[in-house]
């Protein structure tokens, strides 16, 4: 059997390929596992991997990270991968795939095509839970959910936030999440974003007082403002798309896409154009100049109301 793991959310497909390979060696041993990197193996060690019988023993499995990075592979695939005996099981991890091209639908139609995608907040927030418990700990759900937006997104790192907590106090709750956790930059930008737009003058300024506080420099305020707006540009210009598309064809979190959705529907593209060009003006100057940069910048984010 061929098997394609695929998909953003690294912590997720490695949670199953651990799993895979753990099953595998209790039933059939390690000495018929093997793992090749396609960057760096021979097309002939992967060819050779791919096509040999199993030494004592009635299966192997044989682990293939990104060979369509390996030219010769790319070229040959689906030879190669047609030759593969039954006593062989074939692992392709290719987190990244370019739908366009007939490596992707190779894969996606001829293996067993699994492809693991980010949680979004609510995803996110129902799997901490149910992991807490799994763990003989426990996590309400509304703490969850409080979890991840100070934290982020990222599986991988909510997860260590997560271990990290349980081993503090197995009932995690909202004044222990305060203490352990830092928030995520990017998370506070879009919340001193909404705050912006929505007029909320205080909360503005205290927002951004917390990212100098959290040693977020002045220029890395601006990247991430930026990052933000480009993705609020991306939803003003995506037409009837879903969410999901949006997010599928920008490469974009999911999760992402939905919070800024609300501010997408208050600017107009006149108004974000507008928004663009007064911050690469800001940029520009605190290259050039000398000029208070928090004095600027908060001055900025102050004549965001929608």
């Amino acid at each position: 059997m061929i098997t394609t793991y695929t998909g953003e959310n690294s912590f997720a497909l490695g949670e199953a390929l651990r799993e895979l390979i753990d099953n595998f060696i209790t039933e059939y041993g390690d000495l018929t596992l093997e793992r090749l990197d396609g960057e760096e193996t021979d097309f002939a060690d992967i060819q050779q991997a791919l096509t040999n019988l199993p030494f004592l023993a009635t299966k192997q499995l044989v682990i293939l990270r990104t060979p369509g990075k390996n030219k010769y592979f790319a070229e040959q695939f689906e030879q190669l991968l047609s030759t593969v005996p039954e006593t062989t099981d074939v692992i392709i991890v290719e987190p990244k795939l370019d739908r366009k091209l007939n490596y992707y639908k190779f894969l996606k139609n001829k293996t067993n095509f699994q492809e693991f995608q980010a949680l979004d907040q609510g995803g996110l927030a129902q799997w901490l839970t149910a992991a807490a418990k799994a763990r003989h700990g426990s996590l309400n759900h509304a703490d969850a959910r409080y979890l991840v937006e100070r934290v982020g997104t990222s599986q991988q790192l909510v997860a260590h936030e997560l271990d990290k907590l349980l081993l503090y106090d197995p009932k995690i709750t909202r004044q222990t999440i305060d203490l352990l956790t830092d928030p995520v930059p990017q998370s506070t930008i879009f919340q001193l974003l909404e705050a912006a737009f929505a007029g909320r003058s205080r909360e503005t300024l205290d927002l951004y007082a917390q990212q100098r506080a959290l040693k977020v420099e002045p220029q890395q305020i601006i990247a991430l403002l930026a990052w933000q707006l480009h993705v609020v540009a991306v939803i003003k210009t995506a037409g009837d798309r879903s969410t999901d598309q949006i997010a599928q064809e920008a490469r974009i979190n999911p999760y992402v896409v939905r919070k800024s959705q609300t501010i997408a529907t208050r600017l107009s593209l006149a108004k974000l154009r507008s928004l663009v060009a007064k911050l690469a003006i800001i940029d520009r100057r605190l290259k050039r100049t000398s000029i208070d940069a928090d004095d600027t910048l908060q001055h900025y984010l102050l004549s965001l109301k929608a």
